[in-house]
């Protein structure tokens, strides 16, 4: 009977955790009341003609993932850009470097001559594809050694945690 009381508190107090982690993904908004002019944060919508509403989503998907602590915080300091073209091949590389060391990164796809151009101001100098933005430092072309000296001086680890699922484009073609 004890055994059995035991394992139900488990089971509830199981139940109540992951009840506070669904709660927590919900969308809030933000907004300040008109007539008080007090801010407030609710999961409802605000009322229609409501001026400037913060609206939250929720974690995003790299939240979700559950990314290492030192992952995390490299990521919140020093984003990740990587800048590719259709069809390749150095960008297929450059992608599964970052996706080995289990970086977090958002990908632009360069699609014209004058995006490149474009690349090439944004990054001070010549663009060559694949290139790499890590918070202000950049490396243009892949040359494996530079993107890790990269991504260790921002302190992203050096292998990707056990589980962990790639970003970018690659990703999304498996």
């Amino acid at each position: 009977m004890r055994t059995a009381l035991r394992i139900a508190r488990v089971v509830n107090i199981a139940a109540a955790l992951l009840a506070t982690n669904v709660v927590s993904a919900q969308t809030t908004y933000r907004w300040s009341d008109p007539k008080t002019g007090v801010p407030v944060i609710s999961d409802r919508p605000p009322p229609p003609g409501t001026a400037r509403v913060v609206i939250n989503e929720g974690p995003s998907i790299a939240d979700s993932q559950r990314l290492p602590y030192a992952t995390r915080r490299a990521s919140e300091k020093f984003p990740v850009v990587l800048y590719t073209s259709a069809g390749c091949g150095a960008c297929q590389q450059a992608r599964e470097l970052l996706n080995r060391r289990g970086v977090p990164f958002s990908e632009s796809v360069i699609t014209s001559q004058d995006e490149l151009s474009e690349l090439g101001r944004q990054l001070g100098g010549n663009a060559v594809l694949p290139s790499v933005s890590v918070g202000h430092q950049n490396a243009t072309g892949f040359v494996a050694g530079s993107w890790n000296e990269l991504l260790d001086f921002a302190g992203y680890p050096s292998s990707a945690p056990y589980g962990f699922k790639p970003s970018g484009s690659a990703a999304e073609e498996r």
